[in-house]
């Protein structure tokens, strides 16, 4: 058996190729929009994808399943559980296949079990892998969003971000229920999930690639959770708020996400045509670093850095269906960004432009102020925002402060004040600049508040 694990930070999301090696044939477990490195990595093994599948509609990145398996000719297995609300719109295209719960399929001589493992989505399915040459035991189970390495998929994610009304209690019961077919496998069982530290779809996932199902039993406080009540409270409480694009992946995800296909570098874009596409409305992403962006900027423009978490930010504060033009250092940075964009479908972008065009436009400035500085504010009668999550305010905050956290922004914003200053924090400085763009965008007044409650704190704990 050939296996090979892949990981994309930017997501903090894991895909999977598994090859039989006596047949040549191979299958891909979710599969992100990059599908050119599945393609890569088959044939540097001399396999064939002959299989793509994956555990779920996923709501943080876009699928690349539907174009992996035009691109090879694969047959293309989609979970037909869950209802009428949770088919696959493109399910009927030629080379999909609907698969439920105790389907099994061949990839050479490697045997796959389809679980029907709902609770974090009512269609969602875990792959249950046995190498027949080796043993008649199952080794390997991809669990995509349901069980992670310390941690459990979220429930709640259909009502907090695809405003599904009264499904978190549900779908957290139907979760436990679940987790006891998960806790009846051998407890040799591989466990490779869907993501790792640093995905929204869960509060507490593992660094480390994979587990154990024996291990998890132990230290997993979900599935060694005692009775249903206490796993319902824990798993409903302290999640983080979902990034505002999850409900659009959820939708293109699925409808059928649009083929991404190769594309060239990003274009950089004469004035003439950046200033007209300014003027008929199109974005303009800043992806500087924070320093350079809060020195000078073009008016109207949305902050995100280039960075791992480009991606979450920008879904939360970039409409879709607007055009984007890119502000950065070089075309390098610029198509780096595009890529991340692309993660999560924000396609439309049309070049990019250096920080030096279009001078007319520049000369906006993101204003800062130190903590003791907002503190002194603050005991004037400021307006304090706080854009971090809610666990974050419920471990701690300025008593002044008001809370809404930048996944809100988009939607939110018109609650804030328009006669004052807003002095905006986050937790180290790092997000505040990017609420802080997206406001000014607005009409809003807003400082930026440097090193973010960590510096408040520390600061009045010194005054």
């Amino acid at each position: 058996m050939f296996f090979r694990h892949f990981f994309d930070p930017r997501l903090a999301q894991a895909s999977y190729l598994v090859g039989c090696q006596a047949t040549g044939e191979a299958l891909v477990i979710d599969p992100n929009r990059d599908v050119a490195q599945y393609i890569a990595a088959a044939a540097a093994e001399k396999l064939r994808i002959t299989h793509v599948t994956e555990t779920h509609i996923h709501a943080d990145f876009l699928s690349g399943a539907r174009e992996l398996a035009q691109r090879t000719g694969a047959e293309l297995l989609l979970s037909g559980e869950g209802g009428p609300d949770w088919t696959y719109a493109f399910a009927a295209e030629r080379r999909a296949r609907v698969v439920h719960d105790g389907t099994t399929f061949m990839v050479g001589n490697l045997r796959i079990e389809v679980l029907h493992t709902p609770g974090h989505t009512p269609e969602h399915l875990a792959f249950l892998l046995t190498d027949t040459p080796a043993s008649s035991q199952p080794v390997m189970l991809f669990t995509g969003d349901f069980v992670f390495v310390g941690d459990v998929g979220r429930p709640d994610l259909l009502e907090k971000a695809a405003n599904m009304i009264g499904t978190m209690e549900a779908g957290a019961r139907v979760l436990w229920t679940s987790l006891e077919r998960f806790r009846a496998l051998p407890d040799h069982i591989q466990v490779w999930p869907g993501h790792g530290a640093g995905s929204a779809c869960g509060k507490a996932l593992g660094a480390v690639p994979s587990t154990t199902v024996g291990y998890e039993k132990m230290v997993n406080w979900g599935v060694s959770s005692p009775d249903e009540a206490t796993f319902v409270r824990g798993v409903l409480e302290g999640q983080p708020e979902p990034p505002a694009y999850f409900a659009m992946m959820k939708r293109l995800n699925k409808e059928g996400p649009a083929f991404l296909g190769d594309r060239p570098p990003v274009v950089h874009l004469d004035d003439p045509a950046a200033e007209a596409l300014m003027t008929a409305g199109a974005i303009v992403l800043d992806v500087r670093p924070s320093p350079a962006f809060a020195a000078g900027h073009h008016r109207g423009a949305i902050h995100v850095p280039l960075a791992k978490s480009l991606a979450n930010f920008a879904g939360s504060l970039v409409p879709y269906a607007t055009p984007i033009v890119i502000v950065a250092a070089d075309e390098a940075t610029a198509t780096a960004a595009r890529y991340d964009l692309a993660l999560i479908g924000l396609d439309d972008v049309r070049g990019m432009i250096t920080p030096t065009q279009l001078p007319h436009r520049g000369g906006a400035r993101l204003l800062q102020m130190s903590a003791r500085d907002a503190l002194d504010q603050a005991a004037a009668g400021a307006f304090i925002l706080d854009v971090r999550g809610q666990s974050e305010w419920d471990a701690g905050h300025l008593p002044e402060a008001t809370l809404l956290p930048l996944p809100e922004l988009h939607r939110r914003w018109q609650e804030l004040p328009t006669d004052r200053p807003i002095l905006v924090h986050c937790q180290g400085g790092t997000r505040s600049p990017m609420a802080a763009s997206f406001l000014q965008r607005v009409g809003l007044s807003v400082v930026d508040v440097l090193g973010g409650f960590a510096a408040l704190r520390s600061t009045r704990g010194h005054q």
